[in-house]
C-alpha cells in the first residue's frame, strides 16, 4: 500500500525536477545508476553463493565477536548491508545460525557501512572516478558471458563498482552545477527542530531508495558541493540509518518467526543508536573535531568529518547494545514467540530460503523430514500401532500381535490434511528450484530429496490400501488370516524401526548396506508369498477371498516396504567421502537384488 501510495509522488517529483532543471536530471540519473550498480553488486555475490559465502558465514559465526566481525567485514566487501541483512536472515531462517549470531552480523554490518562514506568522502569526491569507472565496465561485460558462474560473479562484482563510480561522479556533477543556480542551504534548519526534521527527510529518502548507502552518498556530495550544511548532514546520516530498517522489515516479512525477531532487533539497534545521537550531539560532534584534527582532517573538509561522524555514531551504537545483548535477546524471544508448529503446513519452506543454495536445500532436507515423520506416524496408526510401542519394543511380532484395538482414524482426511498438502509444497519447491540458477550438485541433492519425499508418499498410499482388511482380520483372532496379516505388519514395523535407529543414529556411523538385506529380504518374502498361500488354500486353512485380499494386500505391503526403504536411503546416507564412495561400491544394483533372492530359495 505504501509503495502504491509512493510512487505516484515520486513519479510526479521528479518530472517536475526534469522539466525544471537540467542539473537536476543528473543527479536523478546519478542516483539511478549507483543504484543499478548496487544491485548489479548483489546479483554478482550471490553467484558466489552455493559454497564459499555459506562455508564463512557458517564457520565465523561461532561467537558473537566473530559475528560482528564477519558483518564487518562482509559489508565492507560487498558495499550493501541490504545484501548481508538478506543473507542473514535466510540462514537464520534455514537455522544455519543462531539469533544472537545473526544480531551480532546485523551489529557489524551497520559498522561495515561506514566504508562506504570513507569511499566516497576520500577518494570519490578527490579524483575523477569516472576514468575508473569506464575501463571497469568494459572488462566487466567481458567476463558477465563467460560460462563460469564464479566468472559471470566476478563481472557482475566489477560492472557494479563502475556503475557505483559512475553514479557518484553523476551525483558529484550535478550537485556542483546545481548549485550556481538553486542554493539549496537557504533550507538549512538549525537547533532541535533541524535534527529532528532532517532525520525524518534522511530517514524517507532511505525508505524511498531501499539504501542507505545511497543516501549517505547522496549526502556527502551535496555536502562537499555545499547544497547542504554539516549540521543537517549530520541529522541526515542518523536518519539514513533508521530508514534502512526498513529493507530488513521487508526481507522479514516472508521469513519465519526468527526472521522477524532479526528485523525487530535492527530497528531496535537502529532507532536507539540514533536516539543517543540526537541526545548527545553536541558530545559527539565534539570527538568527531578531535578525532579530525588527530588524524589531520583539515577543519572546513566537512566530507571527511562526516564519515568520521557516521564511524563514531556506529561504533558508538554497538559499544552500547552488545553488553545489553542478552537482554534483547530475551526481549525478542518474549516479543515474538516461536509459534506452535502447525505439523499440517510447511515448516521451513519459506520465501526466505529461496535466497541462497544453502538455505534452499538445507530448507528441503528439514521439510522432506517433517513429511517423513507425518507419514510415519500415519503408517503406524493406519496399521493400528502406535510408534512408541514399537520403537521401545524387544519383540516386535509379540507387540503388533497385542495391538489389536482398531484406532479411530480417518486416514484419508489425515492424508490429505498432513502428507499431501506438505508434498505439494515440496513438488513447488523442488520446481522452483529447478528453475534458478543454482550449483548442479545442489539441485540433484534437492531432486534426490523431493525423491525421497515422493517414495514416503507412495508408501502411505500402499498402507491406506491394505488398512480395512488389516483392520478387520488382526482386530480379533481368525486363525491363519490374521497371522498373514499380523506378519505384514511386523514386517513393515520393523521397517519403521529400523529408520528410527537410523534417524537416532550418529551420522559418522551410519551405512545403507543394511538396506540391502532389507531389500534382498524383502523380494524373498514376495517370492515366497504366492507359494505359502497355495499351501493354504491346498490345506484349507484359508478361503480363496481371504487369500486374494491377502495377496493384493501383501502387493501393496511390499511396495511401502520398497518406497520407505528407498526413501531412507537418499535421506540419510552419505553421498560424499570416502565411506560413501566404498557404500557406492559395495550396494547391490536390482538385478542383484534379484539374484539373491531367487538364489535364497
Amino acid at each position: 500500500m505504501l509503495k502504491r501510495l509512493l510512487l505516484p509522488v515520486i513519479l510526479t517529483m521528479l518530472i517536475l525536477g526534469f522539466v525544471n532543471s537540467q542539473d537536476f536530471q543528473e543527479i536523478a540519473a546519478g542516483v539511478a545508476i549507483f543504484l543499478f550498480g548496487m544491485l548489479m553488486l548483489e546479483d554478482g555475490f550471490k553467484l558466489f553463493s552455493g559454497g564459499l559465502l555459506e562455508r564463512v558465514l557458517e564457520r565465523t559465526t561461532d561467537s558473537l565477536a566473530k559475528s560482528i566481525g564477519f558483518g564487518i567485514v562482509s559489508t565492507t566487501i560487498m558495499q550493501s548491508s541490504s545484501l548481508v541483512s538478506v543473507i542473514t536472515i535466510s540462514f537464520l531462517s534455514a537455522s544455519l545460525i543462531t539469533l544472537v549470531a545473526g544480531v551480532g552480523i546485523i551489529f557489524g554490518a551497520n559498522i561495515g557501512t561506514t566504508t562506504g562514506a570513507w569511499l566516497v568522502a576520500g577518494f570519490g569526491l578527490k579524483v575523477k572516478i569516472s576514468a575508473y569507472a569506464l575501463p571497469m565496465l568494459a572488462v566487466s561485460i567481458v567476463l558477465v558471458f563467460q560460462r563460469s558462474k564464479y566468472m559471470r560473479g566476478a563481472g557482475f562484482v566489477l560492472a557494479g563498482l563502475g556503475f557505483l563510480f559512475l553514479g557518484i561522479h553523476h551525483m558529484k556533477e550535478g550537485f556542483e552545477a546545481f548549485k550556481d543556480q538553486f542554493d539549496l542551504t537557504r533550507f538549512a534548519m538549525t537547533g532541535v527542530l533541524g535534527l529532528l526534521v532532517y532525520t525524518f527527510i534522511g530517514a524517507a529518502a532511505t525508505v524511498v531508495m531501499q539504501s542507505s548507502h545511497a543516501t549517505m552518498v547522496l549526502i556527502i556530495t551535496a555536502l562537499a558541493a555545499g547544497q547542504v550544511s554539516y549540521e543537517n548532514a549530520i541529522a541526515l546520516a542518523i536518519g539514513a540509518n533508521i530508514g534502512t530498517t526498513v529493507t530488513a522489515i521487508i526481507g522479514a516479512l516472508t521469513s519465519n518467526f526468527q526472521g522477524k525477531r532479526l528485523a525487530l532487533a535492527h530497528l531496535i539497534f537502529n532507532v536507539v543508536t540514533a536516539g543517543v545521537a540526537l541526545i548527545f550531539i553536541n558530545q559527539i560532534v565534539w570527538a568527531v573535531d578531535w578525532v579530525s584534527a588527530t588524524v589531520g582532517i583539515g577543519d572546513d573538509d566537512y566530507a571527511l568529518k562526516l564519515a568520521v561522524f557516521h564511524t563514531i555514531f556506529n561504533v558508538l551504537g554497538v559499544a552500547i547494545m552488545v553488553p545489553l545483548m542478552g537482554r534483547l535477546i530475551g526481549f525478542l524471544e518474549r516479543t515474538i514467540a516461536e509459534p506452535e508448529p502447525d505439523v499440517s503446513k510447511p515448516l521451513y519452506l519459506s520465501q526466505a530460503a529461496d535466497e541462497f543454495p544453502a538455505t534452499m536445500e538445507l530448507a528441503m532436507r528439514k521439510e522432506v523430514k517433517h513429511l517423513q515423520d507425518n507419514a510415519i506416524e500415519l503408517i503406524a496408526h493406519g496399521l493400528n500401532l502406535h510408534r512408541h510401542e514399537i520403537y521401545a519394543s524387544d519383540d516386535i511380532a509379540a507387540t503388533v500381535a497385542a495391538s489389536t484395538e482398531p484406532l479411530e482414524l480417518d486416514i484419508d482426511e489425515v492424508y490429505e490434511a498432513r502428507v499431501k498438502t506438505l508434498y505439494s509444497a515440496i513438488v513447488e519447491f523442488a520446481t522452483r528450484a529447478g528453475t534458478r540458477n543454482l550449483p548442479k550438485e545442489v539441485v540433484e541433492r534437492i531432486y534426490s530429496l523431493w525423491d525421497s519425499a515422493n517414495r514416503t508418499v507412495r508408501a502411505v498410499k500402499a498402507v491406506k490400501h491394505m488398512r480395512r482388511n488389516a483392520t478387520v482380520y488382526t482386530s480379533r483372532p481368525q486363525g491363519e488370516a490374521t497371522d498373514l496379516y499380523n506378519g505384514l505388519r511386523t514386517e513393515i514395523a520393523r521397517i519403521l524401526v529400523e529408520i528410527h535407529d537410523l534417524d537416532e543414529s550418529d551420522t559418522e556411523i551410519r551405512s545403507s548396506l543394511w538396506l540391502d538385506e532389507e531389500r534382498v529380504q524383502i523380494e524373498r518374502d514376495r517370492r515366497n508369498t504366492t507359494r505359502m498361500i497355495e499351501r493354504l488354500i491346498r490345506d484349507q486353512a484359508i478361503g480363496a477371498t481371504t487369500a486374494t485380499s491377502f495377496l493384493n494386500d501383501s502387493g501393496y505391503a511390499y511396495e511401502a516396504m520398497s518406497d520407505l526403504i528407498e526413501a531412507a536411503r537418499v535421506y540419510y546416507i552419505e553421498t560424499e567421502g570416502a565411506m560413501a564412495e566404498v557404500e557406492r561400491i559395495l550396494t547391490l544394483g536390482e538385478d542383484d537384488v534379484e539374484e539373491m533372492s531367487a538364489g535364497a530359495q
